[in-house]
């Protein structure tokens, strides 16, 4: 069922587990990760970016093509619909009013100042209709960087004003990921990590969780992390998989093959990834 992520990050939290956030580009890439946390019994997040929202055709297809596919695969799980890295209030906004059950909204590259404003106006807006908000203090590498600027880091002082000043839900700290494939390796900043956690006591998200090794996020979720944001690594193992396909099937035209040639590839990490963020039966 859709919901925001309220329940399920607080659940995570307290007993030292962490959500999956999962990007959707396409129906196949949301049926694939629904009937698969079905299966594991495990709340989900189906994180939507900006460009995907584009790409499938708007904010109201998006929420039609999770709700109608929840209702047709009788999903049973809690599912919240999330937007990813929003840019602007007007975006978070618009994903709010298509029927978007949680929103990030990103105001992260403007002043500590701009970045309270912006968020706590989201999170008004947001909370008067049950929706959940996240927000991102510090710099999180882009695809672009591939290594984490420890400049960018976000200062404990300022992730406690960002939360308190705006009552956001939970909250993405620059701390040493990055977005896409990484150059080089992670550096976490587990001590700051901590300190914001305890300071904070809500849920915090990990970005860049394609490139992180196992033992860092089993780290990370001991050090208050409860939802890691994961897109990369699934689209990585679907191209493997549909490029092999397709080179051992060169007369195959039919997109549905193609496209579904990367279905267990992808599943194959989507159990990995429940595995071991440890939310597998806690539906």
């Amino acid at each position: 069922m859709l919901v925001n992520a309220k329940k399920m990050l607080m659940d995570a939290h307290n007993q030292k587990y962490a959500i999956a956030h999962f990007n959707i580009n396409n129906l196949e890439w949301t049926r694939f990760i629904l009937e698969e946390c079905q299966k594991l019994n495990s709340p989900v997040i189906l994180g939507v970016s900006e460009g995907a929202i584009h790409y499938m055709g708007g904010y109201h297809v998006v929420v039609s093509l999770v709700k109608s596919l929840i209702n047709d695969l009788t999903i049973t799980i809690p599912v919240a619909l999330h937007l990813d890295h929003g840019s602007s209030v007007d975006s978070c906004k618009k994903a709010i009013d298509a029927g978007f059950t949680s929103v990030m909204i990103d105001a992260s590259k403007y002043s500590l100042e701009e970045n309270i404003r912006m968020t706590k106006e989201v999170v008004d807006y947001a909370h008067s209709r049950e929706v959940t908000v996240e927000a991102e203090i510090g710099h999180i590498g882009g695809e672009e960087d591939g290594v984490a600027d420890e400049l960018a880091y976000a200062k404990v002082e300022d992730a406690i004003s960002l939360a308190k000043e705006t009552n956001i839900d939970f909250l993405a700290p620059a701390l040493g990921s990055v977005h896409g494939i990484y150059k080089g390796e992670p550096k976490l900043d587990f001590e700051r990590m901590k300190k914001i956690n305890d300071a904070l006591n809500i849920p915090l998200v990990l970005h860049g969780g394609s490139g992180i090794g196992d033992d860092l996020i089993r780290t990370a979720i001991q050090c208050g992390i409860s939802k890691l944001n994961i897109n990369t690594e699934l689209q990585m193992a679907w191209n493997d998989a549909v490029r092999d396909f397709i080179e051992s099937n060169q007369n195959v035209y039919d997109p549905r093959k193609v496209i579904k040639a990367g279905e267990m590839a992808m599943k194959k990490t989507i159990d990995h990834k429940l595995e071991l963020l440890g939310s597998i039966n806690k539906a």
